[in-house]
């Protein structure tokens, strides 16, 4: 079931959205978070200057692989286009605050349209990457596949296949899930200068997951060694989100 993305439904989120209008809406489709813990001695070496690593409990440094779909991405005031509003998109991120602010940072976002990732590298400024992608449903499983093509980076592949389950449950704050998804600002840096972009989102209709790994060399290609245990796995059938335009971050 769909979760609308109402401005108005803000009581499980740590702060209200922003009170400027919103640039741009999509809807996200067949989510795998899935979290491994990392040494946070190593991972905050490889963050940009000034962002912080956000550990949860104050101890624990995780690394999500996020593989997804997008559609119905349209700028505020346009229709949905065929051609750029709906493709695969996968990310490799952590968790960081600036100040009191708690955030997610990409250390990359491969995506299957060249023009979405275009567009999202200029106006977002975020690490977005070409990549050759697909996501079939077959006997139940999600089947996803990506194989990075950009020169702009390492080599990348994912090769997995998730399904949910049980019920969906909305996380509890202070849960170690809350923590790996409630997250509305998004991060960049450059220079020692902070951009973040808002995001606003019902809340999570989360499920629990299954998963299996072919191929996973994502974490590694951007200098993050992954535990060997087995990941933390969440599932999100759907949830309709705003975005906001980035804007210099303060601490």
């Amino acid at each position: 079931m769909l979760v609308p993305a109402s401005l108005g439904e803000t009581a499980h989120r740590p702060y209200p959205p922003p009170q400027t209008r919103w640039s741009v809406r999509q809807t996200w489709y067949r989510l795998l978070f899935a979290h491994w813990r990392v040494d946070a001695r190593k991972l905050a070496l490889l963050l940009p200057k000034p962002l912080e690593l956000d550990l949860y409990r104050g101890e624990e440094a995780w690394v999500g692989i996020v593989p997804f779909g997008m559609k119905r991405v349209a700028p505020r005031g346009l229709p949905a286009l065929p051609w750029i509003s709906k493709f695969l998109e996968l990310n490799v991120r952590t968790y960081v605050r600036l100040g009191n602010k708690p955030g997610v940072y990409f250390f990359s976002l491969d995506a299957a349209n060249p023009l979405a990732v275009e567009v999202a590298r200029a106006w977002f400024q975020l690490p977005y990457l070409r990549a050759r992608m697909g996501l079939e449903l077959r006997g139940g499983w999600n089947e996803y596949r990506s194989q990075r093509t950009d020169a702009r980076a390492a080599d990348a592949e994912l090769q997995t296949r998730y399904q949910p389950q049980g019920l969906p449950f909305v996380a509890a704050r202070g849960s170690l899930e809350s923590f790996l998804v409630d997250r509305y600002r998004l991060f960049t840096a450059k220079g020692g200068v902070a951009h973040c972009a808002e995001i606003h989102h019902g809340p999570w209709p989360l499920q629990r997951a299954r998963a299996d790994f072919g191929t996973n060399t994502m974490a590694r290609a951007s200098g993050i060694e992954i535990e060997a245990a087995p990941p933390h796995l969440l599932y999100a059938q759907e949830i309709a989100v705003h975005a906001w335009s980035p804007t210099i971050a303060s601490g």
